[in-house]
């Protein structure tokens, strides 16, 4: 194998998986490129195995060794481990940038077509809901912990404005819902509008999400570079798709400090796994991400323009629209083969540079303040009693131990004291308690742990915490309708 080859670990993957992976490595080879490809397994096969994160030991090890890793689409199966081995994946390696462009075709009818839409959707990759901490609170009530950090924020935001760079972008939008969760979408606001100071080249505009979604339908052609969390960005980066053609159009990327993955956005679609109809463009135009990730960005280009080529002079797999005489995956790939070396007259390949990936720093993450005062606890409580009956006993409970009772939320809506409004309850109570003291009296453990040790006397508390100013500033929402 020649000293210039690229190494990496391919991992073909399941259903339709190993056919387009396939269609994929024989144009980069047609290319001119040199592969050192480690073969390895992920998904259904690695859960039949009794590999409970669907990714084998052998896996973890190929990918420490060649940090790329170009993937088909991984099932993971019903009756088999109890985690995904997508997830998996991003997580062990910390792929902390999800990159997801898409792009009008030509040749693909679509109802946008002719209006250009050249996009790239930037999405956290790690954290957000997508952290997975979840808990029944009750037998009725079940919660998700929506993690965001700072750190968080400004690697992705960093990435995505070096994306930018990279490609020769020039406006960016982040998209999220601060106006409704104002500490965790707010944080991302925040950093976006801090480090867009750094990059004054490019437009900075945040925008709500649900805007945004709204926007992509109306006017997607006025978007470049969206940039958005792990939820909102697994939403909006499938809308994007459905734009142009849909998922077996879109390519991907997991990009992280030190290992980078490419995938197609598609499934693995069993109903025609191993019949030689899959479409592998989605596939293929991953691979040219990840080409040009390690600095083979001409080659990439000859590639891109032979797909560009192919797909205006009609040739079609039976997925995509106009195929009346659809070819099989083999034949699709020949004929983008056969078009090395053309170029697309109706559509040409974005020039790309090497992106100046973040890097993780070593050091436990974490934000420097003046000053810091817990000021009272949360208290969740399971109860069948009404509010009223909890205040009164709450409040009596709570006497001497220096926390007075504020208010009792149930689903985020204030229930105590009475507000006049009524409204559905269910068994899981916030219960609210400050310092009765001096406004500026810090609260120690000491109270919490006896204020708790009296509420388990009559009521099951759930879980607990505490509310925190940092420099001044709450560290904590309010109920709808808390003074």
């Amino acid at each position: 194998m020649p000293s210039s080859a690229i190494k990496l670990t391919v991992l073909p993957g399941d259903g339709i998986g190993p056919e387009v992976v396939s269609s994929a490595l024989k144009i980069i080879s047609a290319a001119g490129v040199t592969l050192d490809a480690d073969v390895q397994v992920a998904g259904a096969e690695a859960f039949k195995r009794g590999v409970e994160s669907g990714v084998p030991s052998d896996t973890i090890q190929s990918i420490e060794r060649t940090r790329l890793v170009l993937k088909g689409p991984l099932e993971t199966p019903i009756g088999f481990g109890n985690k995904s081995a997508n997830v998996t994946l991003r997580k062990l390696f910390e792929t902390f940038a999800n990159v997801r462009p898409v792009r009008e075709l030509p040749g693909v009818k679509t109802p946008y077509a002719g209006r250009h839409i050249d996009i790239v959707v930037v999405r956290e990759n790690v954290e957000d809901l997508y952290a997975g901490i979840e808990h029944m609170e009750t037998p009725a009530v079940a919660q998700c912990l929506k993690l965001i950090t700072r750190p968080g924020c400004e690697k992705i935001t960093r990435f995505a404005f070096e994306y930018a760079m990279a490609e020769g972008r020039h406006k960016i939008h982040c998209a999220t819902k601060s106006n409704i969760m104002k500490l965790t979408e707010g944080l991302v606001q925040h950093t976006f509008e801090d480090i867009s100071k750094e990059y004054s080249s490019i437009e900075a505009r945040h925008i709500l999400v649900d805007n945004c979604a709204h926007q992509l339908a109306m006017h997607p052609e006025q978007f470049d570079i969206i940039l958005t969390t792990n939820m909102n960005g697994d939403i909006l980066s499938d809308l994007t798709s459905g734009l142009t053609g849909g998922l077996g159009f879109a390519p991907s990327a997991n990009i992280g400090s030190d290992v980078a993955m490419f995938e197609a956005v598609h499934g693995s679609a069993p109903d025609i796994a191993g019949k030689n109809l899959a479409n592998p463009t989605a596939l293929i135009l991953s691979a040219l991400m990840l080409l040009r990730h390690v600095g083979q960005g001409k080659i990439a280009s000859a590639i891109e323009n032979a797909v560009l080529v192919t797909l205006e002079s009609g040739v079609r797999t039976g997925d995509m629209e106009g195929a009346r005489a659809p070819s099989s995956t083999s034949e699709f790939t020949d004929a983008i083969i056969s078009n090395l070396g053309k170029t697309s007259k109706l559509a040409k390949p974005r020039e790309f540079k090497r992106i100046n990936v973040p890097q993780s720093s070593k050091e436990v993450g974490h934000v420097d303040v003046a000053s810091r005062q817990v000021v009272g606890v949360d208290v969740f409580v399971e109860s069948l009693e009404h509010p009223v009956q909890i205040g009164d006993t709450l409040t009596r409970l709570a006497e001497g131990t220096g926390l007075a009772l504020k208010v009792i939320s149930n689903r985020g809506t204030a229930v105590w004291p009475d507000t006049g409004h009524g409204t559905s309850l269910v068994d899981a109570y916030q219960c609210r308690f400050i310092a009765s003291g001096p406004v500026e009296a810090e609260v120690e453990d000491s109270q919490i742990f006896d204020l708790l040790q009296r509420a388990s006397s009559t009521y099951r508390w759930v879980h607990i915490e505490k509310l925190q100013r940092f420099n001044g500033k709450d560290g904590f929402s309010k109920a709808q309708g808390e003074s």
